[in-house]
């Protein structure tokens, strides 16, 4: 039990000397642009797909679950507001990242890994390129910008879903629908909730650059830090809703 809590607190310790070193070499120019946007093609324009799938199934499924209790109070007509309100303030953002943390933070951490052992990394140093700068700062920058928008995309799919999910048993216009969205949808509501969605990001960046950059020799290390970004990610993610929610009943 000693051991595992001191294994805890040394991997903290890491990741904060890590993530101040990627404060660090960010504010030192020059700035890879060309492999900032590779990545955040990757990131986000590839993951589209699977949010939208993601979105749609959410947005559908808690209108169509959420509406026999609601018709018991005659709430029913205020369905397309709770829909919304619950997807955009907590569902879709932690739905979305934890999906982005199985994909994007495996991603890094086995490709990081793969580099680091077949020395690729090292070879980076030889040739006089600075591979944080290059291959973890561009890569956490990607992570913390798409997301939000990622998040973004998939309230306004979850939204559409609890559209198509209310017209399964009733009958209402994309217009009246909307209209009744926006009327109870505030700017407070989404503010918060856009707000803890960089820091989804940049730990999810965080997380799997440290586990792929740091990954021990050996192919089996590989696999290890894929899995373990993964882990730690979603677990992060948890911890860091968890504050946010305190955080945002206390403020507002």
């Amino acid at each position: 039990m000693i051991l595992y809590l001191k294994n805890i607190f040394t991997d903290v310790g890491n990741v904060t000397l890590f993530m101040a070193r990627f404060f660090k070499e960010i504010a030192v120019l020059p700035f890879h642009f060309n492999e900032f946007f590779r990545q955040s093609y990757a990131i986000g324009y590839k993951s589209l797909s699977l949010v939208t799938i993601t979105g749609f199934i959410m947005g559908l499924v808690l209108t169509v679950q959420s509406r026999p209790t609601m018709a018991k109070f005659g709430a029913e007509s205020w369905l397309p507001s709770m829909v919304s309100l619950s997807l955009v303030r907590e569902i879709a953002p932690v739905i979305t990242a934890l999906i982005c943390a199985g994909k994007i933070a495996s991603g890094i951490g086995a490709e990081l890994g793969s580099m680091k052992v077949t020395e690729q990394i090292d070879a980076m140093e030889v040739s006089a390129i600075n591979p944080f700068k290059y291959l973890v700062t561009t890569r956490i920058l990607a992570t913390t910008f798409m997301i939000p928008i990622l998040v973004i995309y998939a309230d306004f799919i979850g939204v559409l879903g609890g559209y198509i999910g209310y017209n399964i048993r009733g009958d209402i216009s994309l217009l009246r629908y909307f209209t009744n969205v926006f009327e109870h949808l505030e700017f407070m509501d989404l503010l918060p909730a856009t707000i803890k969605t960089f820091f989804f990001g940049f730990f999810i960046g965080l997380i799997g650059c440290y586990k792929g950059f740091n990954a021990e020799r050996g192919t089996e290390s590989v696999g290890k830090a894929a899995n373990s970004a993964v882990v730690t990610a979603s677990l992060s993610v948890f911890i860091l809703d968890m504050l946010a929610v305190q955080i945002t009943d206390f403020l507002f």
